[in-house]
C-alpha cells in the first residue's frame, strides 16, 4: 500500500510543514504490525511546474491513495491536476485537506466528483486513522479496484473530521475532531532530512490558534491557543542550530500572545546563537513588554525578524474588523526596536477593509511608513472561505473575485479604480522600498514630498505614462528609470541625486556595467591607484585583504569618486548583517562634502577611529 501526500507550493524556496507533520504523526501512530504494510511518500511541487510534469511524477509513483494539500494559491492547479490523476490512475482514491477545502468541504466534493473525501481542519490524527483504514482493508488495490471489506476493523464513519463520498455517492459527515495536544506530534524534520530542504525556508510551529478575532483571518476561528512543550521546542530548535540552517520561520499566528513562551524561546536562541541561523516571528507589537524589548535589544544583528500586522490606523476600521490594536503603542515599540539597529521589522497593511476609503488608506500608509520598518507589505484583502469577513461581505458592499485568492475588487469606500491605484503604489513600494536597494536616494526624495504615499504614486504614474509597468526590468534599469524620474521632477537637484543613486548601487554590489548617471572616474584614477597601493603596503581600511596585491584589491573592493571631489570606499567583505550593504568609508577630509550630498557615510581619519 502506497499513500502519497502532495503539496503544490507557491515557490521552490517554500516547504510544506503540513504534509511533513501528517507523515511523521501517522508513522508514529501506526501499530507495529501495520508499519511494514504501508509506504508514506511526500511529493512537493510548485505552481511554476508544468502540470504535465507533476502528473508524470505522481503517475510514476503509482500511489493507491493521494492526499492533496489545498490553499488559495494552489487550489485551481490541484482541481485540474486531481482530475487528470484520476484518469491515469483510476483506482487511486483522492483526498483533499487544508484551509481552502476545510470550510466548504461539501461544495468541493460536489464540484469534484472524482474526489473521495475531505479531511477537515486539523489533520494529524485524522490522517493517521485514515492510513490505518486503508492498510486494514483487504482489497481496493489498483489491480482489483475492490470495495472495502466488511471485516475491516476501522470504517470511515469511525474517523472524526471527514466528509466523504459513500458507495451510493451520498456524502457522509463524521463531525468535528477535538483539538489535539501539539506535544504529541513528533519533530517533522528528522524524517525529512535537511539535505532535501537545502536552500529552502524551514517552517516551524510552536503554537496553534489565536486569541484574537480579526474578521479576515481563519486563525480567529480556533481561539483555543495551544502550545508545544517548551522542552520539545528547545530540543528541536537546537537541531536547527546545530545543522546551521539559514532561516527558521515560525508559523505561530501571534507568537508572543503568551509572554513566558516567547521569552523562553527568544532567550534560548540568543544563548545558543550559531551566528548563521535567522528566526522569523509574527507578533503583536503592542503586547511586547520591557523584558521582551530588552532581550530583543541584545540579539545579534540579523538573528531575529519580526513581522507585525498593523493592517490600518483607522480606528473605525479596526473596530469593524474586530481587531484590538493600540496604534500609538505600536509606533512607540517599533521606534524602540529600530533604535537597536539589530532586528529586521516587517509591517503589514491591508487595503480593502471596511470604512477605509482612499484618503483613509493614504493616511494609514503614511502612518506606517513613518515607522521606518525594513519592509512594508501593502497587501489586499482576501475574503477567505469560513471567515467572518465572508459572512458579512454584503454589509460592507464588498465585491471580490470569485476565483482564488478571492481578492477584493471594490467596497462601499473604494472603487476598482482606487484598487488599481493602490496596486500601482504597491509595485513601487516593492521595487524601491522593500528591495532596500535605494535607501539613501529614497530618504532624500522623501524630503521633496509632504506624503510618502504621494511619492510612490508619482513614481507609479511615471511608469504607467511610459508603459514601463508592462515589462520587467533589470536592477540597473530600475536605477536608470528612477534617475529619469528625478531629472524630470527635480532637475535642480539632479547632481545630488546622481551621487545618491551611485552610492546606493555600489552599496549592494560591485557592478561591472556602470549606469549612465555614474560620473566619469578619470579624474580619480591616480588617487584610487595610490590608495590601493598604500593598502597593499600598510593596510588601514582593508586589513582583511591580506595576501592580495593592490590590483586584486581594486577588483574585490570599489572606490567611487563623487561630485564634490570626495571618494567613497566600498568594502564588500564587511557587510551590515541587517541590510547586507557593504561597509562604506569616506576617504580623507572631514566628510562635509559627502554630507552635503546626503550620503550616510561614516568618516574615518585612520584605523584608530574605526569600529
Amino acid at each position: 500500500m502506497k499513500i502519497l501526500l502532495a503539496a503544490v507550493n507557491a515557490k521552490y524556496i517554500h516547504s510544506n510543514l503540513g504534509i511533513y507533520s501528517l507523515k511523521a504523526f501517522a508513522q508514529q501512530e501506526l501499530p507495529a504490525g501495520m508499519a511494514g504494510r504501508v509506504k508514506l511518500e511526500l511529493g512537493e511541487y510548485t505552481i511554476n511546474h508544468q502540470p504535465s510534469a507533476i502528473l508524470k511524477d505522481i503517475y510514476r509513483r503509482k500511489p493507491d491513495v493521494i492526499g492533496f494539500s489545498c490553499y488559495i494559491w494552489n487550489i485551481d492547479i490541484i482541481r485540474s491536476l486531481a482530475e487528470d490523476v484520476k484518469k491515469v490512475l483510476p483506482c487511486a482514491e483522492i483526498w483533499l485537506g487544508g484551509p481552502e477545502v476545510s470550510y466548504n468541504a461539501a461544495a468541493a466534493l460536489h464540484a469534484l466528483p472524482f474526489v473521495k473525501g475531505v479531511m477537515k481542519g486539523e489533520g494529524e490524527e485524522t490522517f493517521a486513522q485514515l492510513v490505518q483504514f486503508y492498510v486494514d482493508k483487504e482489497s481496493c488495490l489498483p489491480e482489483s479496484c475492490g470495495k472495502p471489506s466488511e471485516n475491516s476493523r476501522l470504517h470511515l464513519e469511525d474517523i472524526p473530521g471527514l466528509l466523504f463520498r459513500r458507495e451510493d455517492n451520498r456524502l457522509s459527515n463524521t463531525g468535528v475532531r477535538p483539538l489535539m495536544d501539539l506535544s504529541r506530534i513528533p519533530f517533522s524534520y528528522k524524517s525529512i532530512g535537511l539535505k532535501e530542504l537545502e536552500h529552502r525556508i524551514i517552517y516551524y510551529e510552536s503554537s496553534r490558534g489565536c486569541p484574537f478575532s480579526c474578521s479576515y483571518c481563519l486563525s480567529s476561528i480556533d481561539k483555543s491557543v495551544r502550545f508545544r512543550d517548551l522542552d520539545l521546542v528547545k530540543e528541536e530548535l537546537a537541531w536547527f542550530l546545530s545543522a546551521g540552517v539559514l532561516q527558521v520561520k515560525f508559523v505561530d499566528r501571534t507568537f508572543n500572545c503568551r509572554r513566558s513562551h516567547a521569552l523562553a524561546i527568544w532567550q534560548f536562541i540568543k544563548e545558543n546563537d550559531n551566528g548563521i541561523t535567522n528566526f522569523h516571528f509574527e507578533i503583536a507589537a503592542d503586547l511586547l513588554g520591557e523584558e521582551e524589548l530588552s532581550l530583543l535589544a541584545g540579539m545579534r544583528p540579523g538573528l531575529v525578524q519580526l513581522e507585525i500586522g498593523v493592517q490600518t490606523t483607522n480606528p473605525h476600521t479596526l473596530k469593524a474588523i474586530r481587531r484590538q490594536t493600540d496604534i500609538g503603542q505600536i509606533r512607540q515599540i517599533t521606534e524602540r526596536i529600530n533604535a537597536g539597529k539589530n532586528v529586521h521589522q516587517h509591517l503589514d497593511l491591508i487595503a480593502g477593509l471596511p470604512f477605509e476609503n482612499l484618503e483613509s488608506f493614504r493616511k494609514s500608509f503614511d502612518d506606517v511608513y513613518a515607522m521606518e520598518a525594513e519592509q512594508l507589505q501593502l497587501g489586499f484583502l482576501k475574503v477567505l472561505k469560513g471567515s467572518y469577513m465572508e459572512e458579512t461581505a454584503s454589509d460592507w458592499g464588498l465585491s471580490y473575485s470569485s476565483k482564488p485568492p478571492y481578492e477584493v475588487l471594490s467596497t462601499n469606500w473604494l472603487s476598482y479604480g482606487h484598487i488599481l491605484e493602490l496596486k500601482a503604489v504597491e509595485d513601487m513600494v516593492e521595487v524601491y522600498y522593500n528591495s532596500r536597494q535605494f535607501i539613501n536616494t529614497l530618504e532624500a526624495l522623501e524630503g521633496e514630498y509632504l506624503s510618502p504615499y504621494r511619492m510612490f504614486l508619482d513614481l507609479a504614474l511615471h511608469y504607467e505614462s511610459r508603459g514601463l509597468d508592462k515589462v520587467s526590468h533589470s536592477r540597473i534599469a530600475r536605477y536608470e528609470i528612477l534617475c529619469h524620474f528625478l531629472e524630470e521632477h527635480f532637475p535642480k537637484e539632479i547632481e545630488r541625486y546622481r551621487d545618491l543613486l551611485t552610492y546606493d548601487l555600489y552599496l549592494r554590489e560591485n557592478v561591472k556595467s556602470r549606469p549612465s548617471f555614474a560620473r566619469d572616474q578619470s579624474p580619480f584614477k591616480a588617487r584610487i591607484r595610490d590608495f590601493f597601493a598604500g593598502e597593499e603596503a600598510s593596510p588601514l581600511y582593508l586589513a582583511g585583504y591580506k595576501g592580495y596585491d593592490s590590483r586584486q584589491m581594486s577588483k574585490m573592493a570599489h572606490i567611487e569618486g563623487m561630485g564634490d571631489g570626495s571618494m567613497v570606499l566600498f568594502d564588500y567583505r564587511e557587510r551590515d548583517p541587517l541590510t547586507y550593504n557593504a561597509r562604506a568609508y569616506l576617504l580623507g577630509g572631514t566628510g562635509a562634502g559627502a554630507a552635503n550630498q546626503g550620503l550616510n557615510i561614516r568618516t574615518y581619519g585612520g584605523p584608530q577611529e574605526r569600529t
